[in-house]
C-alpha cells in the first residue's frame, strides 16, 4: 500500500467523550496524573466530569482531550496521547477549537508547567501562543493536588505554570465573520 493511503487510512478520528470511555479515562488519567484531578490557576477539575473528545486509531482508544468553556473561552484541562507521532495530539487539540468556536468561545488556553518541554514545542508549533508565567503557582496548587511531583521530567524541578493561548476566530462563513 503506498504511504499516502497508509497515512489517510491510519489518521485518528475523534469522537465525544462518552460513559463508555469513563474506566479508560480513569485508569489512564490515574497512570500519568495520579487520579482525575486536574490543577489550573487554582481550580481544582474533575477531569472525568468534564466534556472531551477521544481520538481512535484502528478502532483503538490513542487519546483524549478535556475541556472547560467559560462564556468567551476554553480552557483545555486535559491532552493524552497514548500514540505519539501519529497525529493524535493535533486531531484532538483540532476538535476541542472547533467544539469551543462552535459555543463561541474566542479563545483556547491551557495551562502547562514548566518542567513540560514537550508539551511546550507541541503547542507552539499547534500556534498557541505563550502569554503568561504564573511563578511559583504550582505550589498552590500542590495545597489542592498534593500528588504533583517536586520534581518532573527531565529532573527538572516543577514549580511555574505557563499559560498559552490559541484565539479562536469565528469560521469565515459566521454571521458577522469576514
Amino acid at each position: 500500500m503506498p504511504s499516502s493511503d497508509h497515512e489517510r487510512a491510519s489518521r485518528p478520528a475523534v469522537r465525544p467523550l462518552g460513559a463508555d470511555d469513563l474506566p479508560w479515562l480513569e485508569t489512564l488519567f490515574a497512570e500519568r496524573w495520579s487520579g482525575s484531578v486536574s490543577v489550573s490557576r487554582g481550580v481544582a477539575h474533575d477531569t472525568t466530569a468534564l466534556p472531551g473528545v477521544i481520538a481512535l486509531l484502528d478502532g483503538e482508544r490513542a487519546g483524549v482531550a478535556t475541556y472547560r468553556i467559560d462564556g468567551r473561552e476554553c480552557e483545555l484541562v486535559t491532552l493524552d496521547s497514548v500514540r505519539g507521532g501519529a497525529g493524535v495530539g493535533t486531531a484532538l487539540v483540532d476538535a476541542v477549537a472547533e467544539a469551543a468556536r462552535a459555543e463561541g468561545a474566542e479563545r483556547l488556553w491551557l495551562i502547562t508547567t514548566n518542567d513540560n518541554l514537550r508539551a511546550l514545542r507541541f503547542y507552539q508549533r499547534s500556534g498557541f501562543d505563550l502569554v503568561a508565567v504564573h511563578r511559583d503557582a504550582v505550589a498552590h496548587s500542590r495545597a489542592l493536588k498534593p500528588s504533583i511531583p517536586e520534581v518532573g521530567l527531565d529532573g527538572i524541578p516543577i514549580r511555574h505554570e505557563l499559560e498559552l493561548e490559541l484565539p479562536l476566530p469565528p469560521p469565515p462563513d459566521a454571521p458577522g465573520a469576514g
